[in-house]
């Protein structure tokens, strides 16, 4: 057994449509094809959103795909304390600051010409002893930023190759006090020996920041594969204004999980239309350098 793991890590916040089914396919099939254990992990920090029974849900119809999982799922919200060491940590070693912008504010300034795109400027980091007093004053909680040392960081995908994104201060702790998911998902990584991501592509300009958090708590930096997502008849990413877009609508439509198991596979160009495969099947054939590079347009035919 390898000694390191990979992770699926889904909020639960409802049940889980075919794209995240497909990218836990796809986290399933790297992991094991890599003898690396696989870990789940709810993702439930954002407590306004969460739905209790989600995430029994969730991992029901990961097992109905033959997706099992090592140990006992992970759950964000009983690990706040890991998060707060870390931020403890980080401060005691000079590397935040404390941070009274709103949202608007944090607009405006990155909307300012030359501002780098899509990076928070600074501007708490560079107030004075007395506009802190005042920001104090207001009553306005803070949040907690990471105060960064770079600019850039690069990180190795399996898919995209070298890729180059921006690392700003970044937010370790909102102004509610819950830990912020860049930092949650790093200090998770490494407790949970996670060497390996695979997640959606929309997540890969996050991966520059949480691997050089990654090095800033002494965590080593996991390899990434960011894979294509599905989207909707609109061309837009799957949601539920699609249609039948998660397993038990599959199910109450006739179609059985075999036949959704498959319809995954062959979109991921693993089994033909139709073919009746299980997760063994997948698994002697799974390629990555033949997967499918674009996403996936999910139709509202029967997946049978």
């Amino acid at each position: 057994m390898n000694d390191g793991a990979g992770r699926y890590a889904p909020s639960p916040t409802g049940d889980l449509h075919l794209g995240n089914l497909r990218t836990a396919m796809l986290a399933w099939l790297y992991a094991r094809s890599t003898d690396r254990r696989l870990w789940l992990r709810f993702e439930d920090l954002d407590t306004g959103r969460a739905d209790p029974a989600a995430a029994g849900r969730q991992l029901a119809d990961l097992l109905a795909l033959g997706l099992d999982v090592d140990g006992d799922p992970v759950v964000q919200s009983d690990r706040i304390e890991r998060y707060r060491t870390a931020i403890d940590d980080l401060t005691a070693a000079g590397r935040t600051y404390r941070c009274w912008c709103t949202r608007r504010e944090i607009h405006a300034a990155v909307s300012a010409p030359h501002a780098p795109p899509g990076a928070y400027p600074g501007t708490c980091r560079r107030l004075t002893a007395e506009q802190i007093v005042e920001r104090e004053a207001s009553g306005r909680p803070p949040a907690i930023r990471l105060r960064a040392d770079i600019a850039t960081e690069t990180v190795t995908d399996l898919r995209f190759g070298s890729y180059t994104g921006v690392v700003d201060d970044f937010v370790l702790q909102r102004g509610d006090g819950t830990p912020a998911y860049n930092l949650a998902v790093v200090v998770d990584d490494i407790a949970m020996g996670v060497d390996q991501v695979v997640r959606g592509d929309d997540l890969l300009d996050s991966a520059p920041r949480q691997a050089h958090l990654t090095a800033l708590l002494g965590g080593v930096v996991p390899e990434y594969a960011h894979v294509p997502l599905v989207l909707g008849r609109d061309g837009a990413r799957l949601a539920k204004r699609d249609g039948a877009v998660t397993l038990r609508q599959r199910l109450a439509l006739g179609e059985t999980s075999a036949q959704v198991r498959s319809a995954l596979a062959a979109s991921l160009h693993l089994a033909a239309p139709g073919e009746v495969v299980d997760m063994a099947d997948l698994l002697d054939r799974f390629d990555p350098a033949l997967l499918p590079t674009e996403p996936w347009t999910l139709t509202p035919e029967p997946c049978g």
